[in-house]
């Protein structure tokens, strides 16, 4: 009885693990026959968990929603990580969902065992996060949780998208990735229209069900869904925005730069140009100077009045 409880367990944990599973891998992982495996989902079954099974060649099982939340089997690191990601959901940029995430963090520690508990609490203890620099935009909680589901089935997504000037209208989309950005949610997709990647700001976007078909994958944009986050939409959100061309080799110059201020293009084996931008002039003078390379700033003009504003005052300030 006792063997059988623990395989099952073990059963219950890899169908959490992962979306689909065939007979044959769950009876290798647990080191039964597949017959075994039929009367372990049944008794799963009985017990109150949703395991829906498929027939054919492609046929297998997978952990179904059900009426009310089975219980989670969660590994140390897991239990850890779900506890830290739900205080820091406590204080996040995620609307509506700080009380909720209190009340969940309170369930999952008080059954912690002591040493993870310890864990934990150090963690919190002795992490001091700086606050944002201005509020970001709130993000709807059912919103996040709609574009992840896209993304993982790998289904077609219709939404209401906002834009930037005030506009709206639908987007159909191949959902890749979710990227999250300080306090920004951004969705990386493939436009089904425009037959290109595009970003979207998740707090503009209002899907509409139900979702369409299952598509197949596709290679994602170049460097993945962050680096594509950090090429396209920190320029979109800078006031001022600049070309500078840095004498010294990208990768050089890619080394001193964060992807969150700017991109990197080679021009030669020597020089470069960099695109980045603030909401400031003086911070983006202040950039280009932690630099310590040697520079031409083509462009926008106010960048170059004011670098030659800074030069005159730092040449009165020395004798």
């Amino acid at each position: 009885m006792l063997e059988t409880s623990a395989r099952l367990l073990r059963l219950l944990s890899l169908l959490q693990a992962r979306r689909d599973w065939s007979g044959a891998d769950l009876a290798e992982r647990l080191n039964v026959s597949e017959r075994t495996v039929r009367r372990d989902v049944e008794r799963l079954r009985d017990l109150g968990y949703p395991v829906n099974a498929t027939r054919g060649t492609d046929g297998g099982y997978r952990l179904g929603a059900g009426t009310a939340m089975p219980p989670l089997l969660l590994d140390d690191d897991e239990a850890v990580a779900v506890a830290v990601g739900l205080r820091t959901a406590a204080g996040g940029s995620v609307t509506g969902i700080e009380e909720t995430s209190v009340r969940a963090l309170a369930k999952l520690e008080q059954v912690l065992p002591s040493r993870l508990r310890y864990r934990v609490n150090t963690l919190q203890t002795y992490t001091e996060p700086v606050p944002a620099d201005r509020p970001g935009p709130a993000v709807d909680p059912s919103v996040l949780t709609a574009l992840a589901a896209a993304c993982r089935d790998q289904e077609r997504l219709r939404f209401d998208y906002r834009a930037h000037d005030g506009t709206t209208g639908v987007r159909t989309v191949e959902p890749h990735r979710l990227v999250s950005w300080g306090r920004r949610w951004y969705l990386v997709a493939w436009d089904v229209d425009r037959q290109d990647w595009r970003t979207f700001r998740v707090d503009r976007v209002e899907p509409r069900v139900p979702t369409g078909p299952r598509f197949p994958p596709r290679d994602p944009p170049e460097g993945g869904a962050a680096a594509y986050v950090a090429r396209g939409v920190s320029a979109a959100a800078w006031r001022y925005r600049s070309r500078v061309v840095v004498h010294a080799p990208a990768e050089v110059v890619t080394e001193r730069v964060n992807p969150a201020v700017g991109v990197v293009e080679a021009l030669d084996e020597h020089t470069c140009v960099l695109h980045t931008g603030a909401d400031s002039l003086n911070t983006l003078a202040v950039y280009l100077g932690m630099l310590d390379l040697d520079f031409e700033v083509t462009e926008p003009p106010e960048l170059i009045d004011h670098i030659r504003d800074l030069t005159a005052r730092y040449a009165r300030s020395t004798p």
